[in-house]
């Protein structure tokens, strides 16, 4: 059927046509006709933004802000006649004239860990000289607290409030982090209320900041600053897994280098407080060293951690408990040893009379013994650590020359240092003479032949490293020549 007039119907079908581009354009076209409706259809279909504010909401309220007042006693300007040791004896001066006593004020943070009765956890060094303590809750509550308990070795205090209401915090496991998992640091920074920041854990088992303390800190490079001292370092399930406590910086701002204690470290150290008061360490009695991989392979174990004994003292709960020089501890109560530092710092948490579980290597076979830590009084102090020496040459340890080696007496075999020369390598090595070897590597020398064979067997393997059992004035000590 024809139409009487075909031009109005051309431009309405164009119309039509532009009209359907336009919208195509403007929309997306018919495929995506969805697009077009209103904003609120748009914002129901977009996925949630992912966000830390729900767990941080849940967590904050735990975290504290902990003013302190107090006062400082430090040295001023004296006269430098003080400082002279005959005139102090001559005129009988006491060891603190020209000191004087200073006020201070300082902030720092704490955690709510049990609502209930009121404790916070919080570092040592926070309230150190604290005449006042002045706790000021998320709700802006302030309350007095007092001091229960305190250990700088490990950095942990323990204080008290009485409130009703209080938020406590979960606990997490700090065995559990790896390095790479996220981690938020929540305190108050520089005095400012509920900071939070975000970050990773950097690495594990850091020490040696404190050389008298017991340490294994976790790194992070979520931000920690001065104020941030005694907070949480928690998980993404907003438990707390760390209590900061420190930063390495040369500005006193965060650079990236923040540390805290594993949460398992204070727990254990904040339970002590709070039914005694204080930790009593007691003590093992042994002189502990690294089993790097060297001295792995010389004594023929995987080098997969753990510790070497390389001193017992007399009359120490590790003597009683038949432990010895050479002897690798492998586990403490079941809980797998990784380090010598990890050793220390079990057994400086644990108190005197407590009885641990240590697995052991004693020449390459497994064995287990039960010992009771001691009072470090009833202890004898361990030898120092024995000196490295050099690289092999030949069929004899380089490390040996300078010493006049002999077979033992029939006093049960061995090999006898008779003499050994000063500035040798043997001397810096640590041998002395009177020094009887027992047993090299792991294994048991009768003569001055078994010796050199040991060492050619090490050296046969491709070890450097030979590891001594040595009789000295009683007492077996570890040598371990390089």
């Amino acid at each position: 059927m024809r139409l009487s007039n075909p031009a109005p119907t051309r431009l309405l079908l164009l119309l039509s046509t532009v009209i359907t581009l336009g919208s195509g354009l403007a929309f997306g076209g018919g495929a995506h006709a969805e697009a077009a409706q209103p904003s609120e259809s748009r914002e129901r279909s977009v996925a949630p933004m992912p966000s830390l504010a729900p767990m941080i909401r849940r967590v904050s309220p735990s975290v504290v802000s902990i003013g302190i007042q107090g006062t400082v006693r430090e040295q001023g300007q004296r006269n430098p006649l003080l400082d002279d040791p005959f005139f102090r004896r001559f005129f009988n001066v006491p060891p603190d004239a020209g000191a004087r006593e200073r006020p201070f004020q300082s902030a720092g943070s704490g955690v709510v860990v049990d609502a209930t009765q009121g404790y916070i956890i919080t570092n040592a060094h926070v309230v150190e000289n604290a005449r006042d303590i002045t706790v000021t809750l998320s709700d802006q509550r302030e309350l007095p607290a007092k001091l229960i308990g305190s250990d700088p070795q490990t950095d942990i205090a323990v204080i008290q409030i009485k409130a009703e209401t209080l938020s406590q915090i979960a606990f997490g496991d700090s065995d559990e982090l790896e390095p790479g998992d996220y981690v938020a640091a929540i305190g108050n920074p520089f005095g400012l209320q509920q900071s939070v920041s975000y970050g990773i854990v950097s690495a594990l088992g850091r020490s040696g900041m404190n050389p008298d303390g017991f340490e294994s800190l976790i790194q992070t490079d979520a931000s920690i600053n001065p104020g941030n001292s005694g907070g949480a370092l928690v998980n993404l399930r907003g438990e707390l897994i760390g209590i900061n406590n420190m930063i390495l910086s040369r500005s006193g701002g965060n650079i990236g280098i923040g540390f805290a204690i594993p949460v398992n470290m204070a727990r254990s150290v904040m339970d002590q407080l709070i039914k005694y008061g204080s930790v009593k360490r007691g003590q093992l009695g042994v002189t502990i060293a690294p089993v790097t991989p060297d001295i792995a392979q010389a004594l023929g174990i995987a080098s997969n951690g753990g510790a070497l004994i390389t001193q017992v003292a007399k009359e120490s709960a590790a003597a009683r408990a038949n432990l010895q020089a050479g002897d690798v501890v492998t586990a403490l109560n079941g809980r797998k040893v990784k380090s010598a530092a990890e050793l220390r710092n079990a057994i400086g948490l644990l108190r005197v009379g407590d009885k641990v579980q240590i697995a052991l290597l004693r020449e390459g076979k497994a064995r287990s013994v039960t010992a009771e830590i001691a009072d470090p009084a009833a202890v004898a102090t361990a030898a120092a650590s024995s000196e490295s020496g050099s690289l092999p040459e030949g069929t004899q340890h380089r490390s040996l020359e300078g010493a006049d080696l002999a077979d033992a007496p029939d006093n049960g075999g061995g090999v006898l240092v008779r003499n050994v020369a000063p500035n040798s390598r043997a001397a810096s090595a640590g041998l002395r003479p009177g020094d009887v070897v027992v047993a090299a590597n792991g294994v048991r020398v009768s003569n001055t032949a078994a010796l050199s064979a040991a060492w050619r067997a090490a050296a046969a393997r491709g070890g450097s490293t030979l590891v001594l059992q040595v009789r000295r004035s009683g007492d077996v000590t570890i040598l371990v020549l390089r």
